[in-house]
């Protein structure tokens, strides 16, 4: 189900979300677009103010283990993204962003970008279906099923810029095994987030985008 697809959904729907939920053992959560008259306290909302509605409960990391901003911003001048940067570990082998306005590094998988040339730097982030935004639906082109980020484009992490040299399409439950993508290279960059499906049905695919260090 789509709504208002050319702009943003009214304050008053709850708008479909399809998590960036890397995992060691299973990929992805999604959720519904229900209409209400009223938004519950705490709802979670994404990056113009919209109420966000999970058809399952995320597993997050606890607060002090995960902060959605601290940690310098992520931008990519290309696709205009210029989002806040945060930190999180994996629980229980689980990575799921808490919020849908920041990117987040993962400090237990890669290393911080202020030691860049010892390993990969991985940032995961939400996209959103039914109208959303968050800060993958920014490198996702849906209709055509791939990365808006071009190779060559600039990323920049904490300040720490990147070239990007491709992307690739994984399926969410083989993306834990992919020793391509996990794979602790120095000087590299994973960008990772949901890529959704024109029909507004659940995502069945992550989007990698990888760079090397400027």
């Amino acid at each position: 189900m789509q709504v208002r697809p050319a702009g943003r959904p009214s304050t008053l729907l709850l708008v479909i979300a399809a998590v960036t939920a890397v995992t060691m053992l299973a990929l992805g959560i999604s959720g519904v677009v229900t209409a209400t008259s009223s938004v519950p306290p705490g709802t979670v909302r994404d990056m113009h103010g919209d109420p966000v509605r999970l058809e399952a409960p995320v597993v997050t990391a606890p607060q002090a283990r995960a902060t959605p901003d601290g940690s310098g911003r992520l931008v990519v001048p290309s696709v205009r993204l210029d989002v806040p940067l945060g930190a999180l570990d994996a629980v229980n082998g689980r990575i799921t962003p808490p919020g849908f306005r920041s990117a987040y590094l993962v400090r237990d998988v890669g290393v911080v970008p202020e030691r860049a040339a010892s390993g990969t730097v991985v940032v995961v982030m939400h996209s959103l279906r039914g109208g959303g935004t968050a800060p993958g639906n920014f490198l996702t082109d849906v209709d055509r099923g791939r990365s808006r980020v071009a190779i060559g484009a600039v990323a920049r992490v904490a300040g720490v810029a990147y070239t990007v040299t491709g992307s690739t399409l994984v399926d969410k439950d083989r993306i834990a095994d992919d020793a391509g993508v996990w794979g602790d290279v120095p000087d590299r960059l994973l960008l990772i987030t949901c890529l959704e499906r024109p029909d507004g049905s659940p995502s069945t695919q992550n989007l990698v985008i990888t760079a090397t260090r400027a």
